[in-house]
């Protein structure tokens, strides 16, 4: 079950207990599974950019060193994760 979808679908829910969700008076909220199943984080590509980018080192490597050459590689392989994964 995907909580956060729940969360995002219905701003009522406070708790997901199995598969069953809940208000803040402990009332059960009928949810459209095909709906959750559906939803797509819009924040997705946030982790998938995280683990992609280039070490902020080489950047700084690059500045240290007045490698320019350096800094456009690292400023380059940055586009290219962020054109990989766009924002939704």
């Amino acid at each position: 079950m995907n909580h956060k979808a729940i969360r995002a679908l219905y701003s009522n829910v406070v708790t997901v207990r199995d598969a069953t969700a809940f208000d803040k008076d402990d009332n059960v909220v009928e949810i459209d599974i095909d709906a959750v199943n559906a939803w797509v984080d819009p924040d997705a590509y946030k982790a998938k950019r995280a683990s992609e980018y280039p070490p902020m080192t080489d950047y700084l490597d690059g500045v240290v060193k007045g490698d320019q050459a350096q800094i456009d590689k690292y400023i380059a392989d940055c586009l290219a994760v962020k054109a990989k994964y766009p924002k939704a």
